[in-house]
């Protein structure tokens, strides 16, 4: 996750309170999209960026689970997101990202 978005996710959190917030991936590679979700929820574990050191709780989904898939218009997916679903391992990034959602998640 770049420094960028952390920033901005960091604010949002401040902001909102990060109880209020759910993070939504969309990362193409299992090892990204865990990055990413541990960022968002133990802190930057490169220590490069605005959440190095911290642990904002926050729960990540990749688009691809059922939880946020059924949330989306079905015709938006469709057009959107499945033809990447044929050519990913879906379960391996689905896999990644709720491990560090189980583990370290907050909210």
């Amino acid at each position: 996750m770049d420094l960028e978005n952390q920033a901005r996710i960091k604010e949002l959190a401040e902001k909102l309170g990060p109880e209020n917030l759910v993070v939504i991936l969309g990362g193409a590679e299992a090892e990204a999209s865990g990055l990413a979700a541990e960022t968002v929820s133990n802190g930057d574990p490169t220590f490069a960026g605005p959440l190095a050191g911290v642990s904002l709780g926050l729960p990540a989904y990749h688009i691809f689970e059922d939880a946020i898939k059924n949330l989306v218009d079905p015709q938006v997916y469709d057009d959107q997101v499945s033809m990447m679903e044929m050519v990913l391992d879906v379960d391996e990034i689905i896999k990644e990202v709720s491990t560090y959602r189980e583990q370290y998640a907050k909210f």
